[in-house]
């Protein structure tokens, strides 16, 4: 009997291992507005667990919205792994209006845990399965839920995820970009809430989450202004559904270190299927994010 259970365990496993995942979930299409829909998925959202805690309009477009969550789930997957894992206390929801249709998608939580927890994802699967619940309760309260998958058209296995590389030489997961070093956690954040209550042009604070208990605070930042959204979105989010739910990008504080996702990482693993061709259409597009975020550290 026990090997018995043993061979399903190693079955169950090894399916969950080579699954393909993508990035996103194409959750509802409605005649609604942006507008209204967003309004929707907020109380939804509250009423499902969830804390909303931002939302903008990325790239300047109205057709466009971003509603970012986090639940206590997330922060104690965090918790219990710490580090880069900060970039993992927040998902997000794209609600962009395509034709006659407003289409709402969000980020695949099986996709980006297993990206940014990698090897240690299974110690904090439980939290991943109760965010997605909730997820998926709150879209079936606005609507008519019909999750389908996308972003990719094979989708990347969870080996492949652990360790993802757009291709031999670029950077992975840890592979960040360091903004700037203080002196101290405490100063590092408060040199930069200082400088968002005041952003430069082009720059706007989405969200802020701080991880009680750990030197650790999550920024998502809306960069607008010619080198910024407005500028890259068109060029690299030309499939439809739209990856809406790729933005706003983030930076994170650890300790009296600020990093960002490397942008040849955080883009590649959010538009996976990119060419070549079309990467070289924004070979500035990472050191722009970077200087971007720099302002907001100096």
């Amino acid at each position: 009997m026990k090997r018995l259970i043993s061979i399903s365990l190693a079955i169950i496993f090894s399916t969950s291992l080579f699954a393909q995942l993508k990035p996103y979930i194409q959750a509802i299409q409605t005649d609604a507005s942006v507008a209204s829909t967003v309004t929707r998925i907020q109380e939804a959202a509250e009423g499902n667990g969830l804390n909303v805690v931002g939302s903008y309009t990325p790239a300047t477009s109205i057709e466009r919205q971003v509603v970012v969550v986090s639940s206590a789930e997330l922060i104690g997957a965090v918790k219990k792994v710490g580090g880069l894992t900060g970039f993992a206390a927040v998902l997000r929801i794209g609600i962009t209006r395509e034709g006659n249709i407003t289409n709402v998608s969000y980020t695949n939580p099986k996709y980006w845990g297993n990206a940014y927890f990698r090897d240690d994802f299974e110690k904090v699967s439980v939290e991943y399965q109760t965010v997605q619940l909730k997820l998926q309760n709150t879209m079936k309260a606005i609507g008519d839920y019909k999750p389908v998958p996308f972003g990719s058209e094979k989708g990347e296995d969870v080996k492949s995820l652990r360790e993802y590389q757009y291709m031999f030489g670029m950077p992975e997961f840890d592979d960040t970009v360091e903004l700037r070093t203080y002196s101290s956690f405490s100063e590092a954040k408060k040199s930069i809430d200082m400088a968002l209550k005041t952003p430069p042009p082009g720059l706007k604070q989405v969200y802020r989450i701080e991880i009680p208990g750990e030197e650790l605070v999550l920024y998502g930042i809306g960069i607008s202004g010619e080198d910024g959204e407005t500028h890259f979105m068109p060029i690299i989010d030309i499939d439809t559904p739209k990856h809406t739910a790729f933005l706003p990008y983030e930076m994170l504080v650890i300790g009296d270190e600020v990093h960002m996702l490397h942008g040849r990482y955080r883009i590649a693993l959010s538009f996976p299927d990119l060419t070549m061709g079309t990467f070289s259409k924004i070979m500035s597009t990472p050191g722009d994010i970077e200087e971007a975020l720099e302002q907001l550290t100096n």
